[in-house]
């Protein structure tokens, strides 16, 4: 099994994101996330951020349970806080990355974690956002869809590129060959696996595989 690199973003967390990380993860905490990781009794490897979003006593309890802890100030940056973990952890050079509370009330924010997926693909990591509900990863050639405990019962997919050809659905609900998308429409939306695995294909550009629960 490879290094897996979990990074605990500042958006929606609960009880669930913390039933997600393995005793062998390492663990990257952005700003609130690396409070979230010391709240439920994990020690960050690496916590980074401005903290702005935290007291001084929240704060101190952070840099104490970290093993590294990286500040910023908060204007004289040029990145968010997550990319900031996001790219210590390809400075890792792990085979698998999962951004938990990447995902809440903050759609810029919501949207700029998602585009992330684009750099883990350059570098070929495996990278995903997790959240209670949905799993968000990217593709530009083929990629394999399951979902053995029944959890996320949707799957849509959406071009993060203006086209993305020769898309080929095999073990789904609503299969297709060698279809092209464009941004804007919504006919690869609510799809479903109509067999325990799926797979899906393209020719060229970058697709959303995005699985998902009401």
């Amino acid at each position: 099994m490879g290094k897996r690199v979990i990074i605990a973003a500042g958006g929606r967390l609960g009880p669930w994101a913390a039933e997600l990380i393995r005793p062998t993860d390492v663990l990257i905490g952005a700003d609130r996330g690396a409070l979230f990781l010391v709240q439920h009794g994990f020690c960050p490897d690496i916590a980074v951020g401005d903290f702005d979003s935290v007291t001084p006593e929240e704060r101190e309890a952070v840099r104490s349970a970290s093993g590294r802890f990286v500040s910023c100030d908060p204007v004289l940056k040029d990145d968010t806080d997550t990319e900031l973990a996001f790219r210590l952890a390809l400075e890792l050079e792990p085979d698998d990355i999962r951004i938990i509370g990447a995902l809440g009330t903050r759609f810029d924010h919501s949207l700029a974690n998602v585009h992330l997926l684009v750099q883990a693909l350059e570098r070929g990591v495996a990278c995903r956002l997790v959240d209670e509900f949905n799993v968000i990863r990217l593709t530009d050639g083929r990629m394999t869809v399951d979902d053995p405990e029944g959890r996320y019962p949707y799957v849509s997919l959406l071009p993060l590129t203006p086209e993305v050809t020769g898309l080929t659905l095999r073990g789904f609900q609503y299969p297709l060959t060698n279809h092209a998308i464009r941004m804007g429409r919504t006919l690869t939306m609510s799809n479903a696996l109509a067999e325990p695995q799926g797979t899906v294909e393209i020719a060229s550009g970058l697709l959303l595989v995005i699985q998902s629960r009401d």
